[in-house]
């Protein structure tokens, strides 16, 4: 399986990291806060593959980010995934060279010292998965939270939202692609958010948003949406940003 695979890489990445050096960091840029502050909310994507494939983006992680924030993007999320989605974690300080907006790490994360490389190398928010991280998953969240990021919970089924609602964690991320067979399933969101909204949470809809009217359908149950292959895929990432901004 797909996920089983990246999962086990993450392991070998984690056990190869250096530590640390606990020097002083800038302050993080607030993900909650940038996402409160826009109607609609896009967060952005530099995504390079997925499991289906290339996504067809050319442009270097930081030209396309600032082409995304350019374009209207309230956030951006960085694959830094290596093995399927052709990610790395040097993306993350040379996109933060090019943007000022909060950066999301996405990777499959399975171990303190990737929370504390995450804050080292300039994230300000980490994307933690429910399913991956079963029963570790508040121990995650708090330690994101004890190095200075926020953290994502990924949900995908409703008994992963009540695991997530009984952590702190202010955001969370619906995957609208199931994992195991990464079929794609628009209506989960829908599904899922009043969940995570009647708690007083953030709920952001990911995976297969490839239009801009979809935007303006989620509008209702979901602060943010994340778009990732979509923009990637675009000729012109910023021109791409701003019909999902405007939509």
């Amino acid at each position: 399986m797909i996920l089983d695979a990246i999962v086990q890489s993450s392991r070998k990445r984690a056990a190869d990291l250096l530590e640390f050096s606990n020097r002083e960091l800038p302050p993080c840029r607030s993900l909650e806060q940038a996402i409160l502050s826009r109607q609609p909310a896009v967060i952005g994507e530099v995504k390079y593959a997925s499991p289906a494939g290339m996504t067809g983006a050319v442009l270097p992680p930081g030209p396309f980010a600032a082409a995304l924030a350019a374009g209207g993007a309230a956030a951006i999320s960085v694959l830094t995934e290596p093995t399927v989605f052709r990610g790395d974690p040097s993306f993350i300080p040379v996109v933060r060279r090019y943007v000022s907006l909060p950066i999301l790490r996405k990777d499959i994360l399975v171990d303190f010292a990737q929370i504390r490389e995450s804050r080292a190398i300039g994230a300000d928010a980490v994307l933690l998965i429910a399913s991956v991280l079963g029963s570790d998953l508040l121990d995650f969240v708090r330690y994101a939270y004890t190095c200075g990021l926020e953290p994502v919970v990924e949900v995908a089924c409703e008994e992963e939202v009540e695991a997530a609602l009984a952590t702190p964690a202010r955001i969370i991320g619906i995957n609208n692609r199931d994992l195991t067979t990464l079929a794609i399933d628009p209506n989960r969101s829908f599904h899922l958010a009043p969940q995570v909204r009647s708690a007083g949470r953030i709920a952001v809809a990911m995976s297969g948003i490839a239009h801009p009217e979809q935007v303006k359908a989620y509008q209702d149950c979901c602060s943010a949406v994340l778009i990732g292959s979509a923009i990637a895929a675009a000729a012109d990432p910023e021109a791409a940003m701003e019909r999902f901004v405007c939509m």
